[in-house]
């Protein structure tokens, strides 16, 4: 029997700590109509069942509102409604367009794209997957022609028509355990076909192309697309049905949601704890197109947003320096006005200087592992300066000195080239590895306490590199030959000389690096960190982007997906001291080892 006492109810919430167990949130767009944001129960029902937190988000185009939103949820989820207007998909109306929702485009276009910057789980039903296509590259059809009913009038609880499922899907794992097998009685092969899975139906638009962001994953039996999901490894799925209608035969949808937004959480509270560094970004190399550091410019690949948004702390950022051929002078390579490549180099660092100092609230300058630590913990992102190219010593020992000074942390040997301090994996053997000057060099590296890079070495100036080197040397972007045969990666035997050494070698994301054809993924990343890490041990590995210097692949294309790698680690059942230890840690514990000596 139902009883009214406030004071009971309360008691029971206190009888026990903690009085609630930490659940993920779940943020659900809410319709509007006549005034009125609203939900069908069945949204946060389904939610709470699958163990979340539903909150109700309005429809608010206000970039406070939704970016506050953002911060305090976990998933998202796009619910159904009315139509979207076809203006934000550059299409005009068609006859059959049914009554769009103008208080809900913009909002929920807008809180899309937020939330797929940040790598957020995403579910969208509906309205909601012809919204992920509209907010993210797609199409949708305003008007379906179909040969099955997709407008039922039996209860929305009851499936009406079948959707085949891809076998490679994430879709296909979530459904797997509910999936009948597509039979015919006239087929021998029934059983080789795609299952099947039982859905509602009460919709007259559909996505009609899914964009590169996505792939469609189910369709009804007339074409029609019933399901997508990311192409991007991210946790984002589509479905034209109503899961929440359903009742248990829609919760392994729900379930998904709420696990991928615990993994999420997680994530995001790893980066709190841990540093995390990338190696080697080349962002300077667009300062002559005018790049803005401070807004989400989509011309780099590492900016304040994007590093933000990917919960990356740290980035070294090198002045590279192109190697003149022959007869070519180091002025006609660059785009500025300067003759020598020591004044390329100090031009390109007063321009970071310059950004940071007009950024100084949000990022700092940083020469030293603890003024990483210090910048972390006072709520600042951190560049640290690299030199890529020891061409930028222009010939004279002095130099080493100079840019130490100026804060310099590592200078990379050379590049795709010959330069006079030692041979390249691209170049000609003009040394036969390190020149005398270059052995010079190395020394003074050494006394003045900048790191040696060897990336882009030709194996006899990395084996040169080794023994003339009094601190250990690191490759600060670099991947493994045996799963890609580029003289620019390096070979087992290299890995483990520079272990032996002490030193680290930081896997990048530079496509021909990774696959020998084809396009490389997060995946082929992952799968050359654990193979330095088998050759290796975890104390010797790390992540050195190149973004901005053509790295980047697909789930890993700029820094706003560098929690899709620690989500990777975290998959792969990393523990929170090895993560810490990829995403930085090795590479700054030689870092301090060399500055002290």
């Amino acid at each position: 029997m139902k009883t009214f006492d406030l004071q009971a109810c309360t008691s029971q919430v206190y009888a026990q700590f903690p009085a609630a167990q930490w659940r993920p949130v779940i943020g659900i767009t809410g319709n509007y109509e006549e005034l009125t944001c609203k939900l069908g129960r069945g949204y946060y029902d389904s939610i709470i069942r699958a163990g979340g937190i539903p909150v109700i988000i309005p429809p608010s185009a206000d970039s406070n509102v939704l970016m506050g939103t953002l911060d305090r949820i976990d998933a998202l989820l796009l619910s159904g409604g009315a139509d979207i207007n076809p203006l934000w998909c550059g299409e005009e109306p068609v006859p059959g367009l049914h009554g769009i929702n103008q208080e809900r485009d913009l909002p929920e276009l807008l809180i899309t794209r937020l939330a797929y910057n940040r790598q957020m789980p995403i579910l969208g039903i509906c309205r909601g997957i012809q919204t992920l296509a509209a907010a993210l590259g797609g199409k949708v059809c305003q008007d379906i022609s179909a040969t099955v009913k997709h407008s039922q009038d039996a209860d929305r609880s009851e499936p009406t028509h079948s959707v085949t499922v891809k076998e490679d899907s994430t879709l296909y794992n979530i459904y797997k355990a509910n999936l009948s097998p597509l039979t015919s009685p006239h087929s021998p092969l029934s059983s080789l076909l795609s299952p099947l899975l039982y859905v509602n139906s009460f919709h007259h638009q559909a996505v009609s192309e899914p964009g590169d962001k996505f792939r469609v994953t189910a369709t009804a039996p007339d074409g029609i697309i019933e399901a997508i999901e990311s192409t991007e490894y991210k946790s984002i799925v589509g479905v034209q049905w109503h899961p929440e209608c359903m009742g248990d035969d829609g919760q392994p949808l729900f379930r998904w949601l709420v696990a991928e937004a615990a993994a999420y959480r997680q994530a995001q509270q790893l980066h709190d704890r841990v540093l995390t560094l990338d190696t080697h970004c080349d962002t300077p190399m667009f300062f002559p197109q005018g790049i803005h550091f401070e807004q989400r410019d989509p011309r780099i690949l590492v900016d304040l947003h994007k590093m933000t948004e990917g919960r990356q702390d740290a980035t070294i950022m090198v002045c590279y320096l192109p190697q003149p051929k022959p007869g070519e002078t180091f002025a006609s390579k660059v785009d500025f006005d300067v003759q020598t490549p020591t004044q390329y180099a100090d031009l390109i660092f007063n321009k970071i200087e310059d950004i940071v100092n007009a950024n100084a609230p949000y990022i700092a300058l940083a020469r030293t592992p603890d003024d990483l630590v210090a910048n972390k913990r006072s709520g600042r992102k951190s560049i640290m300066l690299g030199i890529e190219n020891g061409l930028a010593l222009d010939g004279k020992l002095q130099n080493v000195s100079h840019f130490a000074n100026r804060g310099v942390v590592y200078i990379t040997l050379c590049h795709n080239g010959d330069n006079d301090l030692c041979d390249s994996a691209r170049g000609t053997a003009t040394h036969g590895g390190v020149s005398p000057f270059g052995a010079e060099v190395i020394g003074e590296m050494n006394r003045l306490g900048l790191m040696v890079d060897l990336s882009h070495a030709a194996e006899s100036s990395f084996y040169d590199a080794l023994d003339i080197s009094q601190t250990p040397i690191v490759c600060s972007h670099s991947s493994c030959r045996a799963l890609c045969d580029h003289p620019r990666n390096l070979t087992d035997d290299q890995m483990r000389r520079l272990a032996a050494k002490g030193g680290v070698m930081q896997v990048t994301l530079y496509n021909g690096f990774l696959v020998n054809d084809g396009e490389a993924t997060i995946l082929d990343a992952m799968r050359h960190l654990e193979h330095a890490i088998s050759i290796m041990d975890i104390d010797h590995v790390g992540l050195g982007t190149d973004f901005d210097g053509d790295g980047g692949i697909r789930g890993l294309r700029d820094s706003s997906e560098l929690l899709q790698f620690t989500r990777q680690l975290l998959a792969r059942r990393y523990s929170e001291e090895d993560i810490r230890k990829i995403w930085g840690g090795n590479f700054l514990r030689v870092m301090a080892q060399v500055q002290r000596a």
